[in-house]
């Protein structure tokens, strides 16, 4: 659920061509700060945090991943068939089939389809087959210190991670996550799970990294928090007229026009949609297979993307949990020969 940014690249990089070697943290001013601010608090004893950081490393591969984000360097046509899989669908169908009361439980209590659940954590960690080999703390703690553009951000999210493990019980040395530090089947950040994250088997904890029906509730709660509107759709494709249409698209993360607007500049809902004129929306440009696909995104699909800060991202998400309902529905209805396709 990390958005990567290639902002500075070679700024990350340069700690490595400048003779900067050293593998450990012991002399970081801000990490000692950090540490001195924990025992303060009282979350950490006096010296624990000193022992602790003595066992992390900085690994100089995550800065080299970094700085060379997926999502810039590809099109759509490239990144969809990343996502839009027959085996994706296929171990997502198995994997709905198996949490199916707490897909349908976290889509009553908070509105978010079943499907769409699915398909973040399809996105993310292959329904929990791939949640990442980096050590948490040693991936928080190089961005954190050591990656000067987001710097800020990864040290806050290293406090979190900290704190989280003291809460929650975690191994800080043997929790294993993405690069960025994300973890779980979700891909929670530290702080996503600490503000996000709920107990949603009732067993009294809340585990993201073993518990997929944790997973599940957490990812509803989340979009909930973060302005999902149930019985909304994401985004329709959109038929182009005239020749002002391209105006009409935006890359912002964010509405920025109305379907009324959008379709006086040429972009049209190419079925009926049962929204006001008034509605926000923006248009989209995406570079797909047979050229250029427009469509219209609404209020959820910016939801999706504070998930992951990419409109690539939201799509893809939007587009799987799209073939996981129509492959649930028409393998329920007995419809589809084993043999089909899945793929719409």
């Amino acid at each position: 659920m990390f958005k990567k940014m290639r902002t500075a690249g070679i700024a990350a990089l340069s700690l490595l061509a400048t003779g900067v070697q050293a593998q450990d943290f012991s002399q970081y001013e801000e990490l000692t700060a950090m540490i001195a601010q924990l025992e303060s608090e009282k979350i950490y004893a006096p010296g624990e945090l000193q022992g602790l950081f003595q066992q992390v490393k900085r690994q100089d591969r995550i800065l080299e991943l970094i700085a060379r984000p997926a999502e810039k360097s590809k099109e759509w046509r490239d990144y969809r068939p990343i996502f839009m899989t027959e085996t994706r669908v296929r171990d997502g169908l198995v994997f709905w089939d198996q949490h199916r009361d707490a897909l349908a439980r976290a889509e009553q209590q908070f509105g978010v389809p079943a499907s769409q659940i699915v398909a973040i954590i399809g996105v993310e960690t292959k329904y929990g087959g791939n949640k990442g080999s980096w050590k948490v703390i040693e991936a928080l703690a190089t961005l954190g210190l050591d990656y000067p553009p987001r710097a800020p951000f990864f040290r806050r999210e290293l406090r979190e991670f900290l704190v989280l493990s003291k809460q929650n019980g975690l191994d800080p040395l043997n929790t294993v996550g993405s690069y960025a530090g994300a973890m779980g089947f979700p891909q929670f950040m530290p702080s996503s799970w600490r503000r996000l994250a709920i107990d949603f088997d009732g067993d009294g904890r809340i585990d993201l990294l073993n518990n997929p029906v944790d997973a599940i509730g957490s990812i509803a709660n989340y979009f909930k928090a973060n302005g999902w509107r149930a019985g909304e759709p994401v985004t329709v494709r959109a038929r182009i007229s005239g020749n002002d249409y391209d105006k009409a698209t935006s890359t912002e993360l964010k509405t920025t026009s109305t379907l009324e607007q959008l379709a006086k500049q040429g972009l049209q809902p190419r079925d009926a949609l049962a929204m006001a004129a008034t509605t926000p929306a923006s248009g989209l440009r995406l570079q797909g297979a047979n050229g250029g696909e427009f469509w219209l995104a609404l209020n959820n699909f910016y939801v999706i993307t504070t998930y992951n800060r990419s409109i690539l991202y939201a799509m893809a998400a939007y587009q799987l949990a799209d073939a996981l309902d129509a492959a649930r529905k028409a393998r329920d209805q007995a419809a589809v020969a084993p043999a089909t396709s899945l793929l719409p």
